[in-house]
């Protein structure tokens, strides 16, 4: 029996790149014209990406000679398929991350790690924090989570506000662009066909030395260019008297939140070591590392070790899994209204036009990567708009690549992903906001730091292509 594959039902509608249905020409106009208008209704008009994607990918396929009812078909069947893998991702995610927080878990985690800090490896456990935190958590919620710790571990222990939380954020943001179950990397992985263990693994190799260099040697930088006091927000736990009636112990805490990801490096080990066998071994492997288990094996043993560590009861579990759903209708919408466009540019054939044009380029399919989720990053300020947009564009190259090199490039278009933040995206403000930054200084910050793991990711992605 073949091993159960999470990404089928994203695959199945875009296995066969059909023929162009057009002209060259005509298609490229249309992806051009439909990319254009989700910019500008993003950027200038301030609409939703769940509500431009879904007008650019309509209007693309008119424009590409597809017939309304076609295209509405196409955009609804790319919507679906993408929701009911990486949705499903993206609820479990949320769902531990909230009772990783309400638990006490993330606390004890940070308190066990600081407490054994001096001053000079203080930025470098705070990165460690924020690439562990980030590994179960989207970075919007991670950067919510540790935004009070930052600023309390800045004012209890005398650091430069910018040598703490520079790290920190690079270590999220690196998660975020690099590494999945981040719903980027995910739909990427996805529609790309690309083995989640193998990127998985590369994700974290890649993400390591882009941490190191956004985090803690760029913030000596970065604390001279924005030299802010700690903002007066936030007091302690024990201040408030919110704490829960106890916490889960640091082992414990970290366990769960490696379970995950030990799962499914354990599946890419046993596919490379043993890739056609069907022993029973084989066969349970295969099953607790496909995604959506090993999430949902998380969020079961997060019940248990994290709710029940920290004196939950049923009820308080129940309403923990209830507030953590609510957040994230947003990001599943774009998620899903981003693959509706993918499956538009897929069977519009405009993939197989825009490869074909590649086919005889002198530039590395992972630089082009790379370079054209940087346009739409930059364009449109979403880091995951861009994941999902390239991919779609790029999914025709893959018919021509090995398992490595598609696990690289989606790796390319992660890193190209969250290259120069700036105005247009909402963590930008989020971060001016937290932190007391006027404009410049975040620009001098948080952009730079943006472009850092952008580029280190890039040069990683090449030198690991070059033993693959």
């Amino acid at each position: 029996m073949a091993p159960l594959n999470l990404t089928a039902p994203l695959i199945v509608a875009a296995a066969e790149t059909p023929a162009p249905s057009a002209p060259a020409g005509q298609l490229i106009t249309a992806a051009l014209i439909g990319i254009a208008l989700i910019v500008v209704l993003i950027t200038w008009g301030k609409l939703h990406p769940f509500l431009a994607l879904t007008i650019g990918a309509l209007t693309t396929g008119v424009v590409a000679g597809m017939a309304v009812p076609a295209t509405v078909t196409s955009f609804t069947g790319g919507f679906g398929s993408t929701m009911g893998g990486v949705g499903i991702l993206i609820a479990l995610g949320a769902v531990y991350g909230k009772l990783l927080a309400d638990s006490g878990g993330a606390d004890r985690i940070v308190d066990t790690l600081v407490a054994r800090a001096t001053p000079r490896s203080l930025p470098w456990i705070m990165g460690l924090i924020g690439a562990v935190i980030g590994l179960p958590m989207f970075f919007e919620v991670g950067l919510v989570l540790l935004v009070p710790v930052i600023i309390l571990v800045a004012r209890r222990s005398g650091v430069a506000l910018m040598k703490i939380a520079i790290p920190t954020l690079a270590g999220l943001s690196a998660m975020h662009g690099l590494v999945p179950p981040h719903p980027g990397p995910l739909a990427a992985i996805a529609a790309l066909d690309a083995n989640l263990g193998l990127t998985l693994a590369f994700g974290v190799i890649v993400a390591i030395p882009a941490v190191i260099i956004a985090g803690p040697l760029f913030s000596t930088i970065a604390a001279r260019w924005a030299p802010v006091p700690v903002p007066d927000l936030f007091v302690s736990a024990e201040e408030t008297g919110d704490e829960p009636a106890r916490r889960p112990s640091f082992a414990v805490t970290l366990g769960s939140i490696l379970l995950p990801v030990a799962l499914m490096l354990l599946k890419a080990l046993a596919d490379i070591l043993a890739p056609a066998s069907t022993d029973a071994w084989k066969v349970v492997i295969d099953f607790l590392g496909m995604p959506v288990i090993a999430l949902l094996l998380a969020v079961l043993v997060g019940f248990v070790v994290l709710g029940r560590g920290a004196g939950f009861d049923r009820a308080r579990l129940t309403q923990v899994v209830g507030s953590s759903l609510g957040p994230i209708a947003g990001i599943l919408l774009i998620v899903g209204a981003g693959g509706g466009f993918k499956q538009v540019l897929v069977d519009t054939g405009i993939g197989k036009v825009i490869a074909d044009l590649v086919a005889g380029s002198s530039v590395s399919v992972l630089v082009l990567a790379w370079l054209v989720a940087v346009v739409i990053r930059v364009a449109t300020g979403s880091a995951t708009v861009a994941t999902i947009t390239a991919a779609g564009i790029l999914q025709p190259l893959t018919e021509t690549l090995d398992a490595p090199m598609t696990a690289l490039l989606v790796l390319a278009i992660g890193a190209g992903s969250v290259f120069l933040s700036h105005v247009n995206d909402a963590g930008f403000w989020l971060i001016k906001e937290y932190f007391g930054l006027n404009i410049p200084q975040t620009l001098k910050t948080w952009t730079v730091l943006e472009c850092l793991i952008s580029v280190t990711g890039l040069a990683g992605v090449l030198a690991i292509s070059a033993f693959v």
